[in-house]
C-alpha cells in the first residue's frame, strides 16, 4: 500500500474514534450561561442609609372636600350644639368631646373649615380613630380615591409626609394632611330643640283647638354625603390650584434613619422575616434568620440577625421546597 493509502486509512479511523467518544456515556457538557442553582454569583455587604416607605396617589383639585375628624380616645362621645357659621371660622370649632372616665378629650375642626355633620349618635362608645365627625374645608383642596390595601398602607401615617405634583402645573408641593383617609358614612346636622311654648298671656285671643305656632330660630342646614376611601390636603396659598385638574401624590408611611440595609436578592422570604447566607472565609455559606423592616425595593432594612461587617452571598438562600405530592394507589 502506498503511503497516500496509509495516511487515508488511519484518518478515517481517528474520525470513528472521534465519533465513538462523542456518542458514549461521558459527562454533559455545561451550558456556560445557567449556573448551578446555590452557585454564589456576587457578595454584599451591608450599608446604612436612611430608608422610606413610599405609597404613590392619583387625584384631583376638588372645591370645599369633605373630611373626616375621629375620636382621639375609645369612650363616650357627647357632641355640643354647633351653630351654623356665617363665615369661614378663622379658629377651630369644638364639636365633640370623648370622655374617658370624667376626663374630657375635645373633637375640633381645624380653622378654615366648618362642621359637615355628626357620624354617630350622641352618648355612643366610640373607639380610637373612629371617625365621629365630618368637615368640610372651605376652598380647594385635592382628593386622592384610595383603595383598600393602600388604606391599610397609609392608616398609620397621619404624621407622614405628603408630596403633591399638578399635571402640567405646579409642583411638587408639601401637601398638609387633613383629617383621617377613612370612609364616612353620612352624617347630619341635628336641628336645634324648638323653645319651649308658654301658655297665651290673661286676654290674649286664641282660636279653640288650636295651637299658636312656635316661632323657630335659624336652623343649621349642613348634611355631609357618605364618601368612599379617600385622602384629602390642602397646597400653601402661593399654588395656583384649577378646579378638576389632575395631580399625583406620594406619601410617605415610614421612615427608618441610618437604618442597616441589604439589597432585596441576598434575602429570602418577607413580612418581618427573612434568611440570609453569610459566607466564611473559606466560602461556605451559613444560613442565618434576620428580622426585616422597610423596603424600598431595592434595599431592605435588617432590624436584627445582624452586625453589619458580614459578608452575605448573592442570590440569597433558597428557601426549602413543601412535600411533593405522592401519587395515588394504582396510578402510574
Amino acid at each position: 500500500m502506498s503511503v497516500v493509502g496509509v495516511g487515508r486509512v488511519l484518518g478515517a479511523a481517528l474520525v470513528l474514534l472521534a465519533a465513538q467518544g462523542c456518542s458514549s456515556g461521558g459527562p454533559e457538557a455545561v451550558n456556560p450561561e445557567l449556573a448551578p442553582r446555590g452557585t454564589t454569583m456576587t457578595t454584599a455587604k451591608p450599608t446604612r442609609q436612611d430608608l422610606n416607605n413610599k405609597v404613590g396617589l392619583t387625584g384631583k383639585v376638588a372645591m370645599n372636600p369633605v373630611f373626616g375628624l375621629v375620636a382621639p380616645v375609645g369612650g363616650q362621645v357627647r357632641y355640643l350644639e354647633v351653630p351654623e357659621a356665617r363665615s369661614t371660622p378663622t379658629k377651630p370649632t369644638r364639636v365633640a368631646t370623648v370622655w374617658v372616665d370624667g376626663t374630657p378629650h375635645h373633637v375640633e375642626v381645624p380653622a378654615g373649615s366648618t362642621f359637615g355633620g355628626r357620624l354617630v349618635d350622641d352618648r355612643s362608645t366610640v373607639t380610637v380613630g373612629m371617625p365621629v365627625a365630618s368637615a368640610k374645608y372651605a376652598g380647594y383642596g385635592i382628593v386622592a380615591e384610595i383603595s383598600g390595601e393602600q388604606a391599610y398602607q397609609i392608616a398609620d401615617s397621619a404624621t407622614g409626609s405628603v408630596r403633591a405634583q399638578i399635571k402640567n402645573g405646579p409642583g411638587p408641593f408639601d401637601c398638609a394632611l387633613l383629617g383621617t383617609i377613612a370612609a364616612l358614612p353620612a352624617g347630619t346636622v341635628p336641628a336645634a330643640p324648638p323653645p319651649p311654648q308658654e301658655p297665651p298671656a290673661e286676654g290674649d285671643e286664641q282660636t279653640p283647638g288650636r295651637a299658636t305656632p312656635p316661632q323657630q330660630p335659624d336652623q343649621p342646614k349642613g348634611t355631609s354625603d357618605s364618601t368612599g376611601l379617600r385622602l384629602v390636603c390642602t397646597a400653601p396659598d402661593d399654588v395656583k390650584l384649577i378646579n378638576g385638574a389632575t395631580a399625583t401624590l406620594e406619601v410617605v408611611t415610614a421612615t427608618a434613619p441610618n437604618a442597616l440595609v441589604v439589597p432585596v436578592e441576598a434575602v429570602a422570604g418577607g413580612q418581618g422575616k427573612g434568611k440570609v447566607d453569610v459566607l466564611g472565609p473559606d466560602g461556605s455559606r451559613q444560613t442565618k434568620d434576620v428580622v426585616l423592616g422597610l423596603t424600598d425595593g431595592k434595599v431592605v432594612e435588617v432590624k436584627e440577625g445582624l452586625t453589619g461587617e458580614e459578608t452575605l452571598a448573592v442570590p440569597g438562600p433558597d428557601l426549602p421546597r413543601g412535600p411533593e405530592a405522592q401519587p395515588e394507589a394504582g396510578s402510574r
